[in-house]
């Protein structure tokens, strides 16, 4: 078996979609939530107008978190004709539509309303839009925000899925360049939840990683268009490291500055902590050395070892060297190795 079958094993085992089984639970409370928000709403006089899901579920980048959480992220709109000035009125209705239902913790943040389902191992955003003639504006705002620091806000997310969507700028094999992103988006999710302790993994946000990674895509396919993700792997993350998102702050301490690719065209990390962009800096730096190390590597074992040691124990060590083939093509288009990084 070669190292780009035992990456694929990986992220079969990693991955998670809608349709899955183990989503079957937060599939059926995402209905319902649905089916009770726009009820409550229409007899409020704000009438759902369209809904539609966000984040990894909406671009197939979902992974299964450590603890078994699963993440529901579902946009509403409502119509602009009609809908309040004050963007918190929308929010405090969904917001008591969750406490009637056993959320736990539920609770107006900036950008949604959000709360967790304990028993069912559910964690729920739900951001408020108003649309007119196809432009969306977010509800942004805390319950108690002042006049000043709420709004509606021109927001695309529409156009931010479509974004990580679209391979239209890959030349040649686009669906498979595409295919190869994903995975490498999945793969970066799962060393941040191994690798960082939980209260800084949630800091290191998922759409930050993806929108780097797709600014910073390095694919990695031969001439017969077989994919070679370690390498891929090692590439994308150098050129994020290189990529101007982290700023030297003196002291060995660096901040980090995403912005989004479409409106609201913010910084993903705004706020965020010098401690988060340092140990981000860092962890991601010697995630590009371990991939150079197992790149160097020629023994199909020692490779999966060190990855193991980037991923955790869903990426498989082979029982022994003598059950398996010397690495596969590993260093094939490698643009850098540890000599060289």
């Amino acid at each position: 078996m070669s190292i780009q079958a035992k990456f694929i094993k990986f992220h079969d085992k990693i991955k998670i979609s809608r349709e899955d089984s183990e989503y079957k639970d937060a599939r059926e409370k995402d209905d319902s939530i649905l089916k009770a928000i726009k009820s409550t709403l229409k007899d409020e006089g704000y009438p759902v107008i369209e809904d539609f899901l966000q984040g990894s579920m909406s671009t197939a980048t979902g992974v299964k978190n450590p603890g078994e959480d699963f993440d529901i992220d579902r946009a509403i709109v409502i119509a602009f004709d009609g809908s309040p000035d004050d963007p918190i009125k929308v929010k405090k209705i969904v917001l008591k539509v969750l406490e009637d239902r056993g959320f736990k913790n539920a609770r107006i943040k900036k950008p949604c309303v959000t709360a967790d389902y304990v028993s069912k191992n559910l964690h729920i955003d739900i951001p408020v839009y108003r649309e007119q003639n196809g432009e969306y504006e977010l509800a942004v705002g805390k319950k108690n925000s002042s006049e000043g620091n709420k709004e509606w806000s021109d927001s695309d997310p529409k156009g931010l899925k479509d974004w990580i969507n679209d391979s239209s700028a890959h030349l040649g094999s686009a669906s498979k360049k595409l295919g190869q992103y994903k995975r490498i988006v999945r793969y970066l999710k799962r060393w941040r939840d191994h690798k960082f302790s939980t209260d800084v993994a949630k800091k290191v946000f998922s759409i930050g990683l993806t929108v780097m990674a797709k600014e910073q895509f390095s694919p990695s396919l031969d001439d017969s268009d077989k994919a070679n993700d370690l390498v891929a792997l090692r590439n994308t993350v150098n050129a994020m490291l290189s990529g101007g998102y982290f700023s030297y702050q003196g002291d060995d301490l660096y901040k980090v500055m995403v912005y989004l690719p479409k409106s609201p065209w913010r910084d993903i990390f705004d706020g965020s902590s010098l401690n988060t962009g340092t140990q981000f800096y860092n962890k991601l730096k010697s995630l590009r050395d371990k991939l150079d190390k197992a790149i160097d590597e020629t023994d199909l074992v020692k490779q999966c070892k060190i990855l193991n040691q980037v991923f955790g124990n869903d990426f498989e060590v082979p029982s022994s060297s003598s059950n398996v083939k010397k690495a596969a093509y590993a260093t094939a288009g490698a643009s850098g190795t540890s000599q060289g990084a």
